[in-house]
């Protein structure tokens, strides 16, 4: 593998990169059977929603993309570099370039808003710079730009443990953002908030996929979330793909092969009103 290259576009935004699957397996050392041979392709620029209950595999396939879980058998390629079998530099250098936000947030709660988004840009900073603290006014300004594409400019000084859950999650869009990814993935996003703040992250996501034509991988069990926000949806049941396209016309029969049972309230976020 060659080290992992992003190039950038005259805006300063990374070039996108596509993601492809082939045969994915994952089997825990505990015997669970997470993925079976699960292959796809997403190309650079597209937005996904992986739609799946708990236990369907989500999780597991979004984290095979940036590493966090190595695949069992099979290949999986991220803008031309091979992830299967990474470790160390070379993997951290990919997953420099591969942005991802978390159901948690994984924020600092108790430094501020600026020095959480700035933690973005620790995979494109020296070592010792890192370690003194030491930050550049270019990142400092990327990071304020970042901040304010989600609309949380003005909460810059702010702790990020005094946000509410809908601000922590637009932070940590904006530190994801910092990295400027080619690869944007999202595992669970919105599943901790009510319903007007799920679809603002939600249009957040999507505005940020159309303004920067950046790959966006999103892991969501709402039905309605994926429909509205998302051109393409992959189904997942039991580790293996049982629905693969247009999410705006997936069928409510779709969603029942998707869960392996009937649609119920739950599965519908809701209006944003």
């Amino acid at each position: 593998m060659t080290e992992a290259a992003s190039t950038t576009q005259p805006d300063g935004v990374a070039t996108p990169w596509s993601i492809t699957l082939e045969d994915v397996s994952v089997t825990y050392p505990n015997g669970t059977r997470a993925l079976r041979g699960v292959s796809a392709h997403i190309e650079a620029g597209e937005m996904v929603s992986i739609v799946g209950l708990s236990g369907s595999g989500k999780s597991t396939l979004i984290r095979t993309i940036n590493g966090l879980v190595p695949a069992t058998s099979g290949r999986v390629v991220v803008g031309g570099h091979e992830v299967t079998g990474l470790r160390g530099r070379a993997l951290r250098q990919l997953r420099g370039h591969i942005g991802m936000i978390f159901q948690s947030f994984n924020l600092a709660d108790r430094t501020s808003v600026l020095n959480n988004v700035l933690v973005g840009r620790f995979a494109h900073t020296p070592s010792y710079r890192t370690l003194l603290g030491l930050t550049s006014a270019a990142d400092k300004e990327l990071a304020l730009r970042c901040l304010d594409s989600v609309g949380m400019l003005e909460k810059v000084w702010a702790r990020a443990g005094a946000l509410s859950g809908g601000q922590k999650q637009r932070v940590a869009i904006a530190r994801a953002l910092c990295q400027q990814p080619s690869v944007m993935l999202a595992d669970e996003p919105v599943a901790s908030l009510d319903p007007p703040t799920a679809h603002a992250v939600m249009g957040d996501l999507a505005r940020i996929n159309a303004e920067r034509d950046l790959t966006v991988l999103i892991n969501i069990h709402m039905m309605d979330l994926a429909r509205q926000y998302s051109r393409r949806m992959i189904g997942l049941r039991d580790g293996e793909i049982v629905y693969d396209g247009p999410a705006a016309s997936a069928t409510d029969a779709d969603f029942e092969q998707i869960y392996d049972r009937p649609i119920q309230s739950r599965d519908r976020m809701g209006s944003a009103l």
